[in-house]
């Protein structure tokens, strides 16, 4: 009884995610679940979370609810799930398998992949549209840093309020780290704890406001890439203190573990990565053998286990900040030798082409980058001698840059910078 009052506000929509989980949905009637995955409003992190809530309905009581599939996948929006995802997980999945609307369904998605972008817009269809959830609010979190030896402070920025405050500290001091936000926590990957480089791993859940730790990786990791990709973590090149690495490894949260893939084509520390379509991007950094920052970019495919090379950035980047915003990739700032840089340079994977756009309002090198509506921050990073409190903003509408009026209360470089949704 109380789920379906509940299906009744924006409440459900907004918390999809916490309510396909519950006992309550998996006992919810056909009509009211075809309501609830129908909805435009429902703020999800992407379609996949719609289309795992349907096969958990029906494997529920399969033998009565099989018969529902096709009415079902009506309403979810396959068109607009990574092509990798619909070949590993949807063509696979038997309830799709035996039923010929359904193979429909996955025709139509694998037919808006393959065309191009500007015809694209001419297959309208329910599925093809994006679902505009209620913003919820957000907030950015800036963990540990250098400011200028390793820190254990934690600071969030309130998107909507404009200001910022002081959250529960990191366990130790930690810089240089990778951050992720992922299945509702903040992890910190790695770094440099003023000392040592490490391969500890801390999460932090913004509803208890506390820090807890996870298993480490295989390998002490510092100035690497984190990201996350098809609901693994992976931790991407870096430093052990003695040499740049091409390693990387992944964590299944599920299991608590790490596990390594396949090593990249170059040894990168001060690494950025992003992730686009279904593939994770390596950004530049440092390779430790030729003693030159690097401007390639090479980008992983996790069927295929395999890095490529992708078309190089026009300028050689160490340490640039990398962000993904309208499925565009972001390289900001970061540094060639000496010569810390301003200029921004954008990768459209659509094309394989690198871009310049405006030039950043100061030089950074090892900021953290984060994209939240429709923006790219840019948050603290170096200069060469100071440390910055600064944040700014880009504007792709306007290709200009805008400095947040509100400052951290500490300068910090190497910081983790994530965006999370602000506990309620």
């Amino acid at each position: 009884k109380h789920l379906m009052t509940f299906l009744l506000n924006s409440q459900t929509e907004q918390h999809f995610a916490d309510v396909v989980l519950s006992e309550e949905f998996l006992n919810l009637g056909i009509e009211q679940v075809c309501s609830l995955i129908s909805s435009d409003k429902l703020t999800i992190s992407s379609e996949e979370k719609v289309f795992e809530a349907v096969i958990a309905w029906v494997n529920h009581d399969k033998d009565v609810r099989q018969e529902f599939m096709a009415r079902l996948m009506e309403h979810v929006r396959l068109p607009l799930l990574p092509r990798e995802y619909l070949v590993q997980r949807v063509e696979e999945e038997v309830l799709v398998k035996n039923s010929s609307a359904c193979k429909d369904y996955l025709i139509e998605a694998m037919k808006y992949h393959l065309l191009p972008t500007e015809q694209r817009i001419l297959m309208k269809s329910v599925r093809t549209r994006l679902r505009t959830p209620m913003n919820l609010p957000k907030l950015m979190v800036v963990v540990g840093g250098q400011a200028p030896k390793a820190i254990r402070s934690v600071e969030c920025y309130d998107f909507k309020e404009e200001r910022w405050h002081q959250v529960a500290e990191l366990p130790s001091r930690r810089c240089r780290a990778g951050m992720v936000y992922m299945a509702g926590l903040v992890f910190a990957v790695g770094g440099f704890n003023g000392s040592l480089r490490v391969r500890t791993v801390d999460s932090y859940d913004p509803v208890k406001d506390q820090w807890s730790s996870v298993a480490n990786m295989r390998d002490r990791r510092s100035t690497l890439g984190a990201a996350v990709l098809n609901g693994l973590l992976y931790a991407v090149g870096g430093f052990d203190g003695s040499t740049g690495l091409s390693s990387v490894e992944a964590y299944n949260i599920k299991s608590n573990e790490w596990f390594h893939v396949a090593p990249m084509n170059t040894r990168r520390s001060s690494v950025g990565v992003g992730v686009v379509g279904g593939l994770l991007y390596a950004v530049g950094g440092y390779d430790g053998a030729s003693r030159q920052c690097l401007s390639t970019v090479e980008c992983y495919n996790a069927t295929a286990n395999e890095w490529t090379y992708i078309a190089e950035m026009s300028t050689r980047r160490s340490g640039a900040g990398v962000g993904v915003l309208n499925n565009l990739l972001y390289a900001v700032g970061g540094h060639d030798g000496p010569l810390v840089r301003k200029s921004v340079e954008v990768y459209d994977p659509t094309s394989n082409t690198w871009r310049q756009v405006a030039d950043m309002n100061m030089c950074r090198r090892n900021a953290g980058v984060c994209a939240v509506n429709g923006l790219l921050y840019v948050v603290g990073g170096d200069d060469g001698s100071c440390n910055l409190a600064s944040v700014e903003y880009y504007n792709p509408t306007t290709d200009k840059w805008t400095v947040v009026s509100s400052c951290m209360s500490t300068g910090r470089s190497y910081a983790g910078v994530t965006v999370i949704d602000k506990p309620l």
